[in-house]
Protein backbone atom coordinates (compact mmCIF):
# COMPACT_ATOMS: atom_id res chain seq x y z
CA UNK A 1 0.00 0.00 0.00
CA UNK A 2 1.09 3.39 -0.83
CA UNK A 3 1.00 4.64 2.64
CA UNK A 4 3.16 2.06 4.21
CA UNK A 5 5.83 2.83 1.40
CA UNK A 6 5.53 6.31 2.32
CA UNK A 7 6.22 5.79 6.15
CA UNK A 8 8.99 3.44 5.05
CA UNK A 9 10.74 5.79 2.61
CA UNK A 10 9.91 9.17 4.94
CA UNK A 11 11.29 7.47 7.71
CA UNK A 12 8.07 8.17 9.71
CA UNK A 13 6.19 5.77 12.20
CA UNK A 14 2.32 5.33 12.24
CA UNK A 15 2.31 7.10 15.29
CA UNK A 16 3.82 9.72 14.01
CA UNK A 17 1.64 10.34 10.88
CA UNK A 18 -1.00 10.05 13.70
CA UNK A 19 -0.24 13.29 15.65
CA UNK A 20 0.74 15.23 12.60
CA UNK A 21 -2.50 14.43 10.60
CA UNK A 22 -4.61 14.01 13.72
CA UNK A 23 -6.47 10.94 12.78
CA UNK A 24 -6.67 8.50 15.41
CA UNK A 25 -4.07 5.70 15.42
CA UNK A 26 -5.89 3.26 15.70
CA UNK A 27 -7.70 4.44 12.00
CA UNK A 28 -3.70 4.69 10.86
CA UNK A 29 -2.86 0.66 11.86
CA UNK A 30 -6.81 -0.20 10.13
CA UNK A 31 -5.75 2.10 6.74
CA UNK A 32 -1.91 0.40 7.06
CA UNK A 33 -3.02 -2.94 7.61
CA UNK A 34 -5.92 -3.25 4.92
CA UNK A 35 -8.47 -4.11 7.71
CA UNK A 36 -9.85 -0.56 6.67
CA UNK A 37 -11.98 0.00 3.42
CA UNK A 38 -10.85 3.07 2.03
CA UNK A 39 -14.18 3.56 -0.05
CA UNK A 40 -15.50 4.00 3.43
CA UNK A 41 -13.20 6.28 5.52
CA UNK A 42 -13.72 10.02 5.53
CA UNK A 43 -12.41 11.80 3.15
CA UNK A 44 -11.83 14.50 5.89
CA UNK A 45 -9.48 11.68 7.06
CA UNK A 46 -7.47 10.59 3.93
CA UNK A 47 -7.19 14.08 3.28
CA UNK A 48 -5.41 14.79 6.40
CA UNK A 49 -3.34 11.81 6.23
CA UNK A 50 -2.58 12.62 2.32
CA UNK A 51 -1.42 16.61 3.19
CA UNK A 52 1.23 14.82 5.82
CA UNK A 53 2.54 12.63 3.42
CA UNK A 54 2.44 14.86 0.87
CA UNK A 55 0.30 12.75 -1.92
CA UNK A 56 -3.22 13.24 -3.10
CA UNK A 57 -6.59 11.55 -1.61
CA UNK A 58 -6.55 10.30 -4.93
CA UNK A 59 -2.94 8.10 -5.05
CA UNK A 60 -4.08 6.91 -1.95
CA UNK A 61 -7.75 5.78 -3.16
CA UNK A 62 -5.88 4.71 -7.09
CA UNK A 63 -3.51 2.86 -5.27
CA UNK A 64 -6.21 0.71 -3.57
CA UNK A 65 -7.78 -0.11 -6.72
CA UNK A 66 -4.86 -0.69 -9.08
CA UNK A 67 -7.30 -3.21 -10.56
CA UNK A 68 -9.54 -0.98 -12.15
CA UNK A 69 -7.87 2.12 -13.96
CA UNK A 70 -10.79 4.51 -14.14
CA UNK A 71 -11.64 4.44 -10.19
CA UNK A 72 -14.69 6.54 -9.48
CA UNK A 73 -15.14 8.04 -5.95
CA UNK A 74 -18.80 9.11 -5.29
CA UNK A 75 -19.26 12.43 -6.46
CA UNK A 76 -20.05 13.25 -2.39
CA UNK A 77 -16.27 12.89 -1.96
CA UNK A 78 -15.13 14.58 -5.02
CA UNK A 79 -17.28 17.23 -4.11
CA UNK A 80 -15.81 17.44 -0.67
CA UNK A 81 -11.93 16.50 -2.27
CA UNK A 82 -12.23 19.49 -4.07
CA UNK A 83 -13.45 21.95 -1.24
CA UNK A 84 -10.50 20.34 0.51
CA UNK A 85 -7.71 21.31 -2.08
CA UNK A 86 -9.22 24.86 -1.95
CA UNK A 87 -9.06 25.42 1.41
CA UNK A 88 -5.36 23.83 1.24
CA UNK A 89 -3.93 25.66 -1.52
CA UNK A 90 -5.78 28.94 -1.62
CA UNK A 91 -8.38 30.18 -4.24
CA UNK A 92 -5.67 31.50 -7.18
CA UNK A 93 -3.31 27.91 -6.59
CA UNK A 94 -6.15 26.00 -7.03
CA UNK A 95 -7.45 27.78 -9.85
CA UNK A 96 -3.64 27.62 -11.87
CA UNK A 97 -2.98 24.29 -10.87
CA UNK A 98 -6.23 22.91 -11.72
CA UNK A 99 -6.04 24.75 -15.28
CA UNK A 100 -2.43 23.93 -15.94
CA UNK A 101 -3.43 20.00 -15.56
CA UNK A 102 -6.56 20.65 -17.83
CA UNK A 103 -8.06 18.56 -15.53
CA UNK A 104 -11.60 19.65 -16.51
CA UNK A 105 -11.22 18.51 -19.82
CA UNK A 106 -9.29 15.35 -18.75
CA UNK A 107 -12.57 14.46 -16.27
CA UNK A 108 -14.78 15.40 -19.33
CA UNK A 109 -13.21 13.08 -21.62
CA UNK A 110 -13.44 10.14 -19.35
CA UNK A 111 -17.44 10.99 -19.76
CA UNK A 112 -17.23 12.12 -16.04
CA UNK A 113 -19.41 14.86 -16.62
CA UNK A 114 -20.44 15.67 -13.10
CA UNK A 115 -17.17 15.95 -11.98
CA UNK A 116 -16.10 18.34 -15.33
CA UNK A 117 -18.72 20.35 -14.81
CA UNK A 118 -18.51 20.79 -10.34
CA UNK A 119 -14.56 21.77 -11.33
CA UNK A 120 -15.18 23.79 -13.86
CA UNK A 121 -17.82 25.65 -12.05
CA UNK A 122 -15.38 25.57 -9.32
CA UNK A 123 -12.79 27.32 -10.94
CA UNK A 124 -15.45 30.03 -12.72
CA UNK A 125 -16.65 30.75 -8.73
CA UNK A 126 -13.49 31.48 -7.61
CA UNK A 127 -12.86 33.43 -10.49
CA UNK A 128 -15.57 35.71 -10.11
CA UNK A 129 -14.96 35.95 -6.39
CA UNK A 130 -11.34 37.11 -6.69
CA UNK A 131 -11.93 39.65 -9.77
CA UNK A 132 -10.41 37.42 -12.49
CA UNK A 133 -11.01 36.76 -16.45
CA UNK A 134 -12.94 33.10 -16.89
CA UNK A 135 -10.62 30.93 -18.59
CA UNK A 136 -12.46 30.43 -22.23
CA UNK A 137 -10.98 27.37 -23.16
CA UNK A 138 -13.68 25.19 -21.25
CA UNK A 139 -16.40 27.47 -23.48
CA UNK A 140 -18.00 23.89 -25.19
CA UNK A 141 -18.40 22.61 -21.49
CA UNK A 142 -19.69 25.54 -20.43
CA UNK A 143 -22.81 24.73 -23.09
CA UNK A 144 -23.61 21.32 -21.15
CA UNK A 145 -26.03 21.18 -18.38
CA UNK A 146 -26.80 17.92 -16.23
CA UNK A 147 -29.94 16.63 -17.26
CA UNK A 148 -31.14 15.89 -13.91
CA UNK A 149 -30.33 18.43 -10.72
CA UNK A 150 -28.09 16.93 -8.09
CA UNK A 151 -28.31 17.92 -4.39
CA UNK A 152 -26.00 18.02 -1.35
CA UNK A 153 -26.51 14.31 0.52
CA UNK A 154 -27.70 16.79 3.56
CA UNK A 155 -30.43 18.53 1.42
CA UNK A 156 -32.02 15.41 -0.29
CA UNK A 157 -31.93 13.56 3.65
CA UNK A 158 -34.06 16.65 4.62
CA UNK A 159 -36.36 16.70 2.41
CA UNK A 160 -37.15 12.94 2.57
CA UNK A 161 -37.43 12.61 6.22
CA UNK A 162 -39.48 15.90 6.74
CA UNK A 163 -41.42 15.01 3.46
CA UNK A 164 -40.88 19.20 2.67
CA UNK A 165 -40.18 19.61 -0.63
CA UNK A 166 -39.23 23.63 0.01
CA UNK A 167 -35.94 22.57 1.39
CA UNK A 168 -35.41 21.44 -2.12
CA UNK A 169 -36.69 24.89 -3.44
CA UNK A 170 -34.64 27.48 -0.55
CA UNK A 171 -31.54 24.83 -1.47
CA UNK A 172 -31.53 25.57 -5.53
CA UNK A 173 -32.83 29.25 -4.42
CA UNK A 174 -29.74 29.73 -2.53
CA UNK A 175 -27.11 27.73 -4.75
CA UNK A 176 -23.97 29.54 -5.95
CA UNK A 177 -25.31 30.94 -9.30
CA UNK A 178 -21.67 28.74 -10.99
CA UNK A 179 -22.86 25.47 -10.18
CA UNK A 180 -26.37 25.85 -10.41
CA UNK A 181 -25.64 26.95 -14.50
CA UNK A 182 -24.57 23.04 -14.41
CA UNK A 183 -28.04 21.98 -12.45
CA UNK A 184 -25.37 21.53 -9.21
CA UNK A 185 -26.90 22.67 -6.67
CA UNK A 186 -23.83 24.07 -4.20
CA UNK A 187 -23.99 26.91 -1.57
CA UNK A 188 -21.20 26.38 0.46
CA UNK A 189 -17.77 25.27 -0.45
CA UNK A 190 -16.14 27.13 2.12
CA UNK A 191 -17.18 25.12 5.03
CA UNK A 192 -14.98 22.08 5.14
CA UNK A 193 -13.09 20.49 8.44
Amino acid sequence: MIINELLETENMSRYRLSKESGVPMTTITDICSGKADLDKCAAGTLFKIAKVLGITVDSILEESHKASVDYRCSFETFKSNTCHLVKDKGDLDFIIETLEADEIRKLYQRQWHREALYLLAMVDYLSRINGLPICTNYNDIRKQKLEKTYFPVGIIVSSVATGDDSIKEEAIANAIPEFMRFNIVESEVRNVC
